[in-house]
């Protein structure tokens, strides 16, 4: 019987976990779990290159934690861990730092626009955050990576590294593909289409713990378009906003296009937004009522972390001696 692929994914705790994680990424994760051997973990050692509050830092890597368990991952099938947990992820990002061009790390664009949010804490670890992650991948093998369309960019300096280590020492690191996941990839603000959906922007973003009634007035409020045809159908670059709404709904209800557009044929955006929102509230209730479950038993979520961490460690401890050994350190 053959092996497992690797994959591994992680999301910063830097804020709230919204309904553009769960569309995109979150809700996906649950069916890789059967076909291949998967690794997610809280992105926390990322979230610094901006100030955090230490306290809410780490609320919200306990949060994310019980919210990853509430969206479908199952601890005893896959590996949930806290990216600081394992020391393997820094020491390996020092080497790749190494092994990193200037030029190729002042191409990213993320920095560009983080630099520009954030121009009083430009930081070396804002320039080199590329790197650190390219580290969290290439430290566990992984065969796939799932990673938005905006994220790609990541990916693909990912893969420079690996090929330009590999090209000096030898087949050390797996080259990743990334992967991409086609419908509700990425959902724009509710309030800004030309936009993705981000918790900078909370009036135009739906949060997974947010109250139903927060969820609907949100919807109702939620930006359409301003034509004179005021017809639900999808047409991204005629519509935005609609079309972020059925796109919204499609991946809500697991209706198609046309199937929206059929049922709401003649009855404007005043239905259609109501309906939008309750289609969201039903989709992230049952979410909302077991994060809370899970938050209620801290002594789960430690043991859930703390195993994952030693199941973690593990595997990125035997590729950090595969990587200090080919490049001659003197192995303790």
């Amino acid at each position: 019987m053959n092996e497992k692929k690797t994959m591994l994914s992680g999301i910063q705790p830097s804020g709230d976990l919204h309904l553009g994680n769960y569309l995109g990424p979150l809700r996906h994760w649950p069916e890789m779990i059967e076909s291949y051997d998967c690794f997610f973990f809280m992105a926390d050692m990322h979230t610094i290159t901006v100030r955090q509050d230490p306290a809410q830092l780490r609320k919200r890597t306990l949060t994310q934690i019980a919210q990853y368990i509430a969206c479908g991952l199952d601890p005893e099938k896959c590996t949930i861990f806290v990216q600081s947990h394992v020391p393997a992820h820094a020491q390996l990002g020092w080497v790749l730092d190494c092994y990193t061009m200037f030029g190729e790390l002042s191409r990213m664009t993320q920095f560009k626009d983080k630099s520009a949010k954030h121009a009083e804490n430009i930081n070396a670890g804002l320039f080199t955050y590329p790197v650190l992650m390219a580290a969290d991948i290439l430290i566990y093998q992984p065969d796939y990576v799932p990673v938005g369309e905006d994220q790609r960019q990541h990916v693909e300096i990912c893969r420079d590294i690996a090929e330009r280590f590999n090209g000096i020492y030898g087949d050390v690191f797996r080259v990743p593909e990334p992967y991409i996941a086609k419908v509700g990839a990425r959902i724009k603000s509710l309030n800004a289409p030309d936009a993705k959906m981000s918790k900078s922007m909370p009036e135009g973003c739906v949060f997974l713990m947010e109250k139903p009634e927060d969820i609907m007035r949100k919807f109702k409020r939620a930006v359409t378009d301003s034509d004179t045809e005021r017809c639900v159908r999808y047409a991204p670059e005629e519509k935005p906003g609609v079309s972020n709404l059925v796109q919204i709904y499609a991946a809500a209800t697991g209706k198609s296009f046309e199937e929206i557009e059929a049922e709401f044929d003649g009855q404007g955006y005043g239905k259609f937004k109501p309906a939008v929102g309750e289609a969201v509230v039903e989709t992230l209730r049952p979410i909302r009522e077991k994060t809370e479950r899970l938050l209620a038993d801290k002594a789960y979520l430690e043991g859930v972390y703390r195993a994952g961490a030693e199941k973690a460690g593990y595997a990125a401890e035997k590729t950090l001696r595969k990587v200090y050994k080919k490049i001659g350190f003197l192995p303790r």
